[in-house]
């Protein structure tokens, strides 16, 4: 376990038991007048919310309170890690890399950086990653993209610390309990600048190795400021209610490094964080959390709200004060929020709270906001339509087949949202085109790539999102990633159709079962599906894939290739999302064990 000579117990878990675990996590209201990300740098904020009463609360995967960590302790903690950092013989602009478990050691050192003037980079837990070598590769792949001088690795994976920094060029690798044991220096602190980087953050990766997208403080706080001001609207001081967020999400992903560790910062909030690898197995603590809590704001890409709907909760869970239950991360399916409602309304959760939104890491977070207490607003289209003309037609014929969008609101102020044709030109609504937008938080660029920050990102400011959306009622749909569209015999079939409508109508097959793309061959391009089977009878296994055939021709008119593969093989990201590129590179190179699949399998 950790130790930290100013006496906070660090590195806490549900074994280590300790005697001297807080009673009581910090209270939800700060006593602050509340500020909306007005500073200059996420110091700055720091050293004001240190002044009131709220702070971060961790948790253990069972709900237990492992350490309560008001803001104004945290200020001193990490003043007190900017300069045993600066100790190791760090300078100002040097990259940290930390491997971000959702634990105070993680808060006292991203914050430590920034008072330093130091750059950390949170790295993903190997959660989401096949085996032990992928992550170390893919590890390492990172610390050298970044040129990190240090890496942290909390002692989770303390065992692989010795692989990950093997020959790298560091002043440090080694846990938290390894940095703490050495000397503060007894230097000034820089002036933190709002042009300085404040950190990087991953790409998650799901059509090419992560990059480091390159934060400024000021972007940072822009969008930290818009996030709390505009789209969740957080009440001021002296309205009576108060807010409270309450997370899983991991800490080295834009939604929860942004929406629920800095944001609420900024805007004196406090956090209940709960550790991102216990969600899966025990979601309901989640919203235990949130209804012992009082939590207010809580957000999870659609998959977490399914895995609560099919685990069995608590029944006295209270979630009538949950007010913005957001969705983002990934492409919404309205059909599992639906569930979730239907699931918990016995609960007091209102179907209303469902805030969708739109956005990305080169935009630090939040690009548009759906508005509050609406729920969730869709847009039901001719998919023929959308094929053939890139026309999203509403219709509501049982004969067509449809497809159901959410809407994702507007863009947040400062910020603009424009859907374009290859041309360039401005598309009309309901014509889909590529998402391009602007605004005071997009990145300066990904660190240190300057042709792949040419790509995306022009001279005016507008970068190319890689998305393909329309525009509705002033509100942005998004409908799919470019490099994953499919075009067969003149229509664009996105990949996530056929995957949705797999998993809603096949009782067997759950979200992120499915993963479609296309291959070419001598023939043309023919589309493959890859469906993850827990079946092991052969008929079982013939009849999943035979009804899989059978409903890609019926609703969309398409022949595919479908070959069933083993549960939990099919890659994520470090954020949970399906990755089609890497799984398509894994069936080519012959990664996943096929031996049950018959020779003939093409559709």
């Amino acid at each position: 376990m950790s130790g930290d000579p100013n006496g906070a117990s660090l590195g806490l878990t549900e074994d280590t038991q300790n005697p001297t675990l807080p009673s009581a996590p910090t209270p939800s209201r700060s006593g602050l007048t509340r500020r909306y990300g007005d500073f200059t740098s996420f110091a700055a904020a720091l050293d004001y919310a240190a002044q009131g009463e709220s702070g971060f609360n961790i948790y253990s995967g069972r709900g237990q309170l492992l350490e309560a960590l008001p803001y104004r302790t945290l200020r001193e903690q990490a003043i007190s890690m900017a300069q045993r950092l600066l100790g190791l013989g760090l300078a100002a602009g040097d990259r940290v890399a930390i491997v971000a478990e959702s634990d105070g050691d993680f808060a006292r050192i991203f914050f430590g950086c920034q008072y330093a003037g130091l750059v950390p980079a949170p790295l993903p837990l190997p959660v989401a990653f096949g085996g032990r070598e992928g992550y170390v590769s893919t590890l390492r792949g990172m610390i050298q993209s970044a040129a990190a001088r240090a890496v942290v690795v909390p002692d989770v994976i303390g065992s692989w610390t010795s692989e990950i920094v093997e020959g790298l060029d560091l002043v440090f690798g080694g846990s938290p309990a390894d940095l703490y044991r050495h000397a503060e220096a007894n230097v000034e602190l820089p002036e933190i600048k709002s042009e300085n980087l404040s950190y990087l953050q991953f790409s998650s990766g799901s059509t090419r190795f992560p990059m480091g997208v390159s934060v400024t403080q000021a972007a940072g706080m822009a969008n930290a400021r818009a996030i709390a001001r505009d789209g969740l609207k957080v009440y001021p001081a002296e309205d009576p209610r108060d807010d409270r967020c309450v997370s899983w999400l991991p800490l080295y992903h834009d939604m929860g490094l942004v929406g629920f560790f800095l944001t609420p910062l900024t805007c004196q909030l406090t956090v209940d964080l709960l550790p991102t690898r216990e969600f899966a197995r025990r979601p309901h603590v989640w919203l235990d959390l949130i209804s012992r809590n009082r939590g207010t704001i809580a957000y999870s890409p659609s998959f977490g709200y399914e895995l609560c709907s099919r685990r069995s909760g608590q029944a006295d869970l209270d979630l009538s004060c949950w007010r913005i239950a957001g969705i983002g991360g990934d492409m919404i399916r309205h059909h599992i929020l639906e569930g979730f409602a239907e699931r918990f309304e016995s609960n007091g959760f209102d179907a209303r709270a469902f805030v969708a939104s739109y956005g990305m890491a080169e935009a630090t977070l939040a690009i548009s906001f759906a508005p509050l207490n609406t729920g969730i607003q869709t847009d039901t289209i001719d998919l023929r339509t959308l094929e053939k003309d890139g026309l999203a037609q509403p219709s509501n014929d049982p004969s067509h087949a449809l497809r159901t969008f959410v809407l994702c609101g507007e863009a947040l102020p400062e910020h603009e949202i424009e859907v374009r044709d290859p041309l360039g030109n401005i598309q009309p609504e309901r014509h889909v085109g590529c998402v391009f937008v602007r605004g005071p938080s997009l990145m300066c660029g990904y660190f240190r790539r300057p042709e792949e920050t040419e790509a995306v990102l022009d001279d005016d400011g507008w970068l190319n999102t890689g998305d393909l959306g329309y525009h509705l009622n002033g509100q942005i749909v998004v409908t799919g990633r470019a490099k994953d569209l499919i075009i067969i015999n003149g229509r664009n079939i996105w990949p996530q159709d056929l995957e949705w409508s797999a998993e809603s109508e096949i009782s067997t097959l759950r979200s992120r079962d499915v993963a479609v793309f296309s291959l070419e061959t001598e023939t043309g391009e023919n589309i493959v599906a890859l469906v993850q089977c827990r079946a092991t009878e052969e008929e079982n296994r013939n009849t999943l894939r035979d009804e899989v055939t059978s409903l890609f021709r019926r609703q969309h008119g398409v022949d595919v290739q479908v070959i069933l593969v083993p549960p939990r093989t099919l890659p994520q990201t470090s954020s949970g999302k399906l990755t089609r590129a890497r799984a398509k590179t894994m069936l080519l190179s012959g990664q996943f064990d096929l031996q049950t699949e018959p020779t003939n399998s093409a559709a």
